[in-house]
């Protein structure tokens, strides 16, 4: 039955935890393209002897006409589904851009194609152009902090880094006190944890 293929992409999409990506179906995407490039030459080779007959497009209802409706809603239902699937899962690269900086963990960067990975340094480079027009770090304090300071424990050695107002060696288990700002970067990458209370 035409469209199955295409909404299986989307079934996928709603049964995964909102904001997380699942590997790019490869299989599915392809094997709906090849529908679609199926229905296209369907309809191209229905339309063509409808010209041929010398019958007028608008006006006859014959099995050529209700084919080419048939093989055009289709195309058209398959492509809106595939242009939502890759909106989602850009939707979702952009928060993650927001969220984990301008590094993925090696995990999530398996989940991506080639086009998405692309995708992703092109925003990502464009944010860092706008962000230094402004100079002005976007990324950080997408909540207002309550205080600039926090305090945060270092999960892997870092070792000595150059920070806005000291230059501290950031050891494993070691614990600083660090502007909010200079520890973000850190934290997002999972190389330290923010203690709280």
């Amino acid at each position: 039955m035409y469209g199955r293929r295409a909404s299986q992409l989307l079934k996928e999409l709603s049964t995964c935890e909102p904001g997380q990506l699942t590997s790019f179906n490869t299989d599915v995407f392809d094997q709906v393209l090849k529908e679609c490039n199926a229905h296209h030459l369907e309809l191209q080779s229905l339309m063509r002897k409808i010209q041929e007959e010398e019958l007028d497009v608008q006006t006859t209802k014959n099995a050529e006409h209700f084919g080419a409706v048939i093989h055009h809603l289709s195309l058209m239902r398959n492509k809106r589904c595939l242009m939502a699937y890759m909106y989602n899962r850009a939707q979702i690269i952009q928060s993650l851009r927001w969220k984990l900086g301008p590094v993925l963990p090696q995990e999530i960067q398996e989940k991506l194609n080639f086009s998405e990975e692309e995708y992703f340094k092109n925003y990502s480079a464009a944010l860092e152009s706008y962000a230094s027009e402004l100079e002005l770090d976007l990324t950080v304090d997408m909540v207002p902090p309550k205080d600039p300071y926090i305090k945060v424990r270092v999960l892997d050695d870092i070792g000595d880094v150059l920070l806005s107002d000291q230059s501290p060696n950031l050891a494993r288990h070691s614990i600083h006190f660090l502007k909010r700002t200079d520890a973000e970067q850190f934290i997002s990458q999972g190389l330290m944890e923010e203690l709280l209370g």
